[in-house]
């Protein structure tokens, strides 16, 4: 099952999905999880929380997950071919962009396509948070972990380590 067509689907899928990750990696979350899990079967709900878990908790870009799927699916190489698919084309596009809006900056519309932009980021990372809690939390107590953790973030300067070890406690303590 790791032959070459698991590579190519690996690019064309991180390609094309790199063309709207608006806010970077973790607002494709939604459509990493619907590709992985619902089309491919690439992995379960569970193993799917656990990579992205691993990939927000090791050092470096968010884009780890992406490196995660890819070497679960076809190994070393599934990791450099997602991680490429999903790196390249938006620094491709980024670049020739970015030299658009240097000849254009006494113009207003990169101002309004950027204010644009900003809810259609928000309103993906919301998207993503709700397809992770639905893929992690499996009991009610887990579920209300999640909404005190997002109250404490939104309303409080709590850092959100202290609600990542606290969290952890809970689980090793099999809280949830």
């Amino acid at each position: 099952m790791n032959g070459p067509g698991q590579i190519w689907t690996l690019m064309w899928t991180f390609g094309l999905m790199s063309l709207f990750a608006v806010g970077g990696a973790n607002s494709a979350i939604p459509e990493m999880h619907r590709v992985a899990v619902d089309i491919n079967h690439w992995m379960t709900d569970r193993q799917f929380a656990d990579v992205f878990a691993i990939s927000q908790l090791s050092p470096g870009p968010n884009v780890l997950i992406v490196t995660l799927i890819g070497y679960s699916v076809a190994g070393f190489l599934g990791a450099i071919a997602a991680t490429l698919a999903m790196c390249g084309p938006t620094a491709i596009l980024a670049y020739y962009v970015s030299r658009l809006l240097v000849r254009s900056s006494s113009s207003r519309w990169p101002a309004i396509i950027q204010a644009a932009l900003v809810p259609l980021s928000i309103g993906l990372m919301a998207a993503s948070a709700l397809i992770l809690a639905r893929t992690s939390d499996n009991s009610w107590m887990a579920l209300l972990i999640t909404i005190a953790a997002a109250i404490l973030a939104t309303a409080t300067r709590l850092s959100p380590l202290w609600m990542m070890a606290v969290g952890g406690l809970l689980g090793f303590a099999g809280v949830i």
